[in-house]
């Protein structure tokens, strides 16, 4: 078999108590055996982007960071709830940084999406939105299995927040196995 893919995940929401984030803790332990996936550096110091902080002191570290594990990585799964029918803030201003990077890291970056939300559309709109800044970046999106994670609540633990929802767990599998697939024909690395 060819060696395991480094892939690497970034949750849109800072909440230490997220859906978002159990599901992308979850991951490593639903991932086929090719894929190994860690988390990504923190992008919740991130200053507001703004241009006269680059031009003036450059990147701060932390978004150095974060390009660099996203440059190091095969692929990317993005976990990220949806505010008010979008992207969280400080998720987008996690991409508009990295993304004035010189060799910008999600150029040619196989990315999935996922996402939880407490409503029935499952964070749909949000995913939407995603995918346009990314297509913007020049990532490489990956299609189906999408996955949805609606009525979040009833899916996760309620006291230890482990995903226990046995369809959710059943399409997730498929999508990361999806996802391999994608990565590796993607990368040349089958």
């Amino acid at each position: 078999m060819a060696d395991k893919l480094n892939v690497i995940t970034i949750c849109g929401s800072l909440r230490k108590e997220s859906f978002n984030g159990a599901l992308a803790r979850a991951l490593p332990g639903l991932a086929p055996a090719g894929m190994s996936i860690t988390a990504a550096p923190p992008f919740s110091s991130f200053p507001l982007y703004n241009a006269d902080i680059q031009n003036t002191i450059g990147f701060p570290a932390d978004v150095t960071a974060l390009a660099d594990a996203i440059r190091a990585a095969d692929g990317v799964i993005i976990v990220s709830p949806e505010y008010n029918w979008t992207i969280p803030g400080a998720l987008k201003n996690a991409i508009d940084w990295v993304s004035r990077i010189k060799d910008q890291p999600f150029k040619d970056k196989p990315v999935a999406l996922q996402s939880c939300a407490s409503g029935p559309l499952g964070g749909a709109r949000m995913q939407y939105h995603l995918r346009q800044s990314l297509t913007f970046v020049d990532a490489v999106m990956f299609g189906k299995p999408e996955i949805f994670v609606s009525f979040e609540a009833k899916k996760f633990d309620e006291k230890t927040l482990e995903l226990t929802d046995a369809p959710t767990i059943d399409i997730v599998k498929q999508q990361l196995a999806a996802f391999e697939v994608f990565t590796r024909r993607w990368l040349g690395k089958n």
